[in-house]
């Protein structure tokens, strides 16, 4: 998978990017095309996507690629979903490997079928070595449900007297989410206009700074991504503290 950012690097990169990628349907609409096109053009901009933050040097690469509300679409949809993700893994995966992509998925995976399950573990293991860029994505996630089940963990081992509940604090409960042993997003794109986490990394996001993106999904690229990692570069994160104060300048000091 060639980049087209080799060479010169760009303003330094968050760490870690989350992006919500929203307006497939949309895309498809004023089109008037059927909504699987607008999802087979949204792979398309993954894979423009995946090459851009190889380039901007991003390691931690999270796409919210199927909600676990999504199981309420129609059942068309739904199929059209997994029959693209099945077929992304098949034909990418190899590609994927030799540009250095580690594969991790969160979410629901049980909720696939069996045969879908193995590829997805197939496309972990082949990966696994690499560390160019680790490439999350979330299938069948909902945040709410992953907090939930975090809590439920540590209070069956509270139970079994495996656990002090005055050991629990935040980095205990975030052992026990699906995102454990990865960074937390430092900037969380969505596309499509729409202004909201949609049930997305809530616990993981407090702190990211939020870029909401005008371009429907399937028109997401390179120029994007990159004007969404400058508007990070300009924020400036203070995770809850004051910045310091600017000292006056010393007395008689020239400029």
């Amino acid at each position: 998978m060639s980049s087209p950012f080799q060479g010169a690097r760009p303003a330094p990169a968050p760490r870690h990017i989350a992006i919500i990628m929203d307006g497939n349907g949309r895309w498809a609409a004023r089109r008037g095309l059927p909504r699987a096109a607008g999802h087979r053009e949204g792979v398309l901009a993954v894979r423009r996507t995946i090459e851009a933050a190889i380039g901007h040097g991003v390691e931690w690469l999270t796409l919210f690629a199927f909600s676990s509300e999504n199981w309420r679409r129609p059942i068309e949809e739904v199929t059209d979903l997994t029959f693209l993700l099945r077929h992304y893994l098949r034909a990418e995966l190899r590609e994927l490997a030799e540009a250095g992509v580690r594969l991790h998925v969160i979410g629901e995976r049980d909720r696939f079928g069996p045969s879908l399950q193995a590829e997805l573990a197939e496309a972990e293991a082949r990966t696994a070595a690499n560390r160019k860029l680790n490439l999350v994505i979330a299938l069948s996630y909902g945040a709410r449900a992953e907090i939930a089940t975090a809590a439920r963990r540590i209070a069956a081992a509270v139970a079994a007297g495996a656990l002090d509940p005055a050991a629990i604090d935040e980095t205990l409960f975030a052992t026990h989410l699906a995102t454990a042993g990865m960074p937390d997003p430092d900037l969380v794109i969505r596309t499509s206009g729409e202004q909201r986490l949609s049930n997305f990394l809530l616990w993981q996001a407090a702190y990211a700074e939020l870029v909401f993106d005008e371009a429907l999904w399937p028109d997401f690229g390179a120029a994007n991504l990159g004007q969404a990692i400058a508007e990070y570069a300009r924020r400036e994160r203070r995770f809850g503290a004051r910045p310091e104060p600017v000292p006056p300048p010393a007395a008689g000091a020239g400029g």
